[in-house]
């Protein structure tokens, strides 16, 4: 019986083509892995981000609700454009922004610099309690000073009257209902943008402090010539989170003056809230949410642009 064999020659291309297509397989697996790793965040992502953020531009070329919805094409926008409550609400929110943030960061800054100085003792004690008002919640701190600041019997006015000044109406008067918010504000921020700019602070070099001080620079120039330029990424970063967290202003003026008096403390989130969710317009309520976004990336690429790194 005569028993033939495949030449070694013929074997060869055989076994290589099934370890080339092992091998594939296993980088396809290996290639694989991540994606199957990101799949649920991806997957939660989309779901509950980039469909409703998609949904809603969808929306705001639309008008009535439920089964009643049909198309309005630009109708929203040109409303919202000939809206004076919207305007009053964006006024309101740019009084404050305007007013609230460079008091906050200037405060927070120079409580940083404090905390940082090398004559202070407890300085962990110290950042533990300038930071404790930032970790209150937005609906505790309105009600708190919503009692503070009341007109009648409130501790503020209380302790103004102790020193013999006039009680102020805090809440019911337009101009002083807005600074109690940017009040608010202030207490509850400040203290978290100090913890920011004293980590900003620890990482200058303390080589550069001791250099100017040996050529005679104060305090001052010290603090012009060489903490503001080496905190410049830090400032930039607050400057922009706090613009777009006041331009997004809700849960304080919400709480403690619910808008008023006179629509004086209605914001643009405010607005936005009343007409989704009160008067179930969510075409208009998706327009001004629009408008609003739109509003703070152009402020946010002009503050980058005008506090961000030039191009050399």
């Amino acid at each position: 019986m005569t028993t033939t064999t495949r030449p070694a020659a013929l074997r060869e291309p055989v076994a290589v083509t099934a370890a080339g297509r092992s091998h594939r397989r296993a980088r396809a697996r290996r290639r694989a892995v991540p994606y199957l790793l990101l799949a649920p965040a991806l997957i939660t992502f989309g779901v509950f981000k980039a469909y409703p953020v998609v949904d809603s531009l969808l929306l705001s070329f639309t008008t009535g609700s439920g089964a009643a919805t049909h198309g309005a094409g630009l109708a929203n926008y040109q409303r919202l454009l000939d809206d004076p409550l919207f305007w009053t609400a964006l006024r309101n929110t740019a009084e404050i922004l305007v007013i609230q943030v460079p008091l906050m960061l200037g405060l927070a800054l120079l409580m940083a610099v404090g905390i940082n100085s090398a004559l202070v003792r407890w300085r962990a004690v110290w950042r533990l309690g300038v930071f404790m008002p930032s970790v209150t919640g937005l609906v505790a701190t309105g009600v708190i000073f919503a009692f503070l600041l009341n007109t009648d019997d409130g501790a503020v006015n209380w302790a103004l009257n102790a020193v013999g000044l006039p009680a102020v109406d805090w809440l019911g008067d337009p101009f002083w209902a807005r600074m109690s918010v940017v009040l608010v504000l202030t207490w509850h921020y400040t203290g978290y943008n100090a913890v920011i700019y004293l980590a900003g602070l620890q990482g200058i070099p303390k080589e550069l402090y001791e250099a100017a001080m040996v050529d005679g620079a104060g305090p001052i120039r010290r603090f012009t010539a060489i903490t503001v330029p080496a905190l410049r990424p830090v400032l930039l970063f607050t400057v922009v989170l706090s613009t777009i967290g006041t331009l997004q202003l809700f849960d304080e003026p919400y709480v403690l003056t619910g808008g008023g008096p006179d629509n004086a403390t209605l914001t643009v989130s405010m607005y936005l809230y009343q007409n989704g969710f009160r008067y179930f317009d969510f075409g208009y309520a998706s327009a001004i949410a629009y408008a609003l976004t739109l509003l703070v990336s152009v402020l946010g690429a002009v503050q980058m642009r005008l506090m961000g790194e030039r191009d050399q």
